[in-house]
């Protein structure tokens, strides 16, 4: 079986983040996600916008503590959850994403000086992307970073290639 949830969009709102009596952090975060859609009768391009609540735990709750905001651009790869409560004796519901792993997009927090991630630094090396993921749990297969770019190499084609024509 397989429960899998992968969202890239913009933070709405500040993110809420509480310290339980354990210690335990936890941060909730809500995510607007924008598709386009065109509409070849009318010729126009509509958009449909789907909020989602994102639940972050620990390391993870942390790092939204420290670099998350509104208007963040973040990557989110986790499972559906669904809850249940009562309130005022009414029996109520609702789905949300609990995170395992988060990469921060788009530019920095202004002020920083600090260039957008995974842009080259000024030593010419591409700055690291940030990807942060929860431990796994006990026996767990380890998993694998959410994406790795490849290595950029220069395509050359050997000098004695015949194929290698002048025009």
């Amino acid at each position: 079986m397989v429960n899998k949830v992968i969202l890239v969009g913009n933070v709405g709102m500040d993110p809420e983040v509480r310290t339980l009596e354990g210690g335990a952090k936890v941060a909730r975060v809500r995510l607007a996600t924008t598709e386009r859609l065109f509409d070849r009768q009318s010729n126009t391009t509509k958009e449909h916008t789907e909020w989602h609540t994102i639940t972050l735990w620990r390391g993870l709750a942390d790092v939204v503590d420290r670099f998350v905001k509104k208007g963040s651009q973040i990557y989110v790869e986790g499972r559906l959850r669904t809850r249940e409560w009562e309130k005022d004796g009414v029996k109520r519901n609702t789905t949300e994403i609990l995170a395992d792993s988060m990469n921060l997009l788009g530019r920095r927090p202004e002020g920083d000086g600090q260039q957008p991630y995974g842009q080259p630094n000024n030593y010419g090396q591409p700055a690291a992307q940030p990807t942060y993921q929860q431990p796994a749990p006990y026996g767990a297969q380890p998993q694998q970073p959410a994406y790795q770019q490849p290595a950029q190499q220069p395509i050359v084609p050997p000098a004695d290639d015949p194929d290698d024509l002048p025009f």
